[in-house]
């Protein structure tokens, strides 16, 4: 990993996690928890209970979505900071810049990021 790069990649990821915040305030309805956001939508449902669950699962689901996106840019950063950002985490290869660019949390190269797909009958492993 060429070290004159890295403040791109931390620019990357820092707009990136700033981007989840804003969209996981505006799901809330502001910076509200997840308990009064989930009570509002109750209250604007007046007796859809179903639909008020099936919005209420979505958004629960797209919060845990983008928990996990927000954990795996901290992990990204983190391995900045430790000075193996850059580095497959399987075989110690250097990542392509234009993977970190395109997934700038990869965890993996290219190569080893499809063996472990396959090796997981095709469903897509966590890239952090």
């Amino acid at each position: 990993m060429n070290p004159a790069s890295l403040p791109d990649f931390v620019a990357q990821l820092n707009a990136q996690r700033e981007g989840l915040l804003a969209q996981v305030r505006q799901q809330r309805g502001g910076d509200i928890g997840r308990a009064d956001a989930a009570a509002n939508a109750r209250e604007g449902t007046e007796g859809d209970w179903a639909s008020a669950d099936a919005q209420h699962d979505l958004a629960v689901a797209l919060e845990e979505r983008e928990l996990a996106e927000l954990n795996a840019i901290g992990a990204a950063l983190q391995r900045v900071a430790d000075g193996s950002y850059g580095t497959c985490s399987d075989c110690g290869a250097d990542i392509p810049p234009a993977r970190l660019h395109a997934a700038p949390t990869a965890l993996r190269c290219i190569g080893c990021q499809s063996q472990a797909e396959t090796a997981h009958g095709g469903v897509h492993a966590p890239t952090m």
